[in-house]
């Protein structure tokens, strides 16, 4: 008797989350049991979103928020790489600080070069995570079915942000 009230417990809830918004959001399709839905899982699949088989002519023009969630990528790698790289030659302390500074900056090869790098990439990866939302913001792009992007992306902003 429990084992079938367990099983009916685990059902409604394998229902309730399958039938969430977020669940929907992310898996558009269900079990692909005919071809139509063969079809229709591939086609939303997230590699053919970002280099699809066919595109519209107006999609192709370079706009000047075209590729701001990129660029924020990259910024973000660049920050990690020169961050691993000057955690080799800075000791966050108080009394070696100044010191290890002007070792970079005059000792190192390219020392100061890596410390500008980090700092300016960290600068413009903030300015461009802000124009990315204010773009996504201004063309109602957190609307559904993406609103789970938008909330990733908020998350995203807030962890830039500290």
């Amino acid at each position: 008797m429990d084992k079938i009230k367990s099983g009916k417990i685990f059902s409604e809830i394998a229902k309730e989350i399958t039938e969430s918004q977020l669940w929907t959001s992310s898996f558009r399709h269900g079990y692909a049991d005919t071809p139509r839905n063969r079809v229709l899982q591939i086609a939303s699949n997230v590699w053919l979103h970002l280099h699809p088989v066919k595109m519209h002519r107006h999609a192709l023009r370079i706009k000047f928020t075209w590729c701001m969630g990129g660029i924020t990528f990259l910024l973000f790698l660049s920050t990690v790489v020169t961050g691993v790289i000057l955690m080799f030659y800075y000791r966050p302390v108080g009394e070696y600080a100044y010191y290890d500074m002007k070792y970079l900056q005059y000792d190192v090869p390219f020392g100061m070069l890596m410390r500008n790098m980090h700092r300016w990439a960290a600068h413009a990866m903030v300015i461009t995570v802000w124009l990315h939302m204010f773009r996504v913001f201004l063309t109602g792009s957190y609307k559904p079915p993406r609103e789970f992007n938008w909330v990733i992306g908020v998350f995203l902003v807030t962890f830039t942000l500290l």
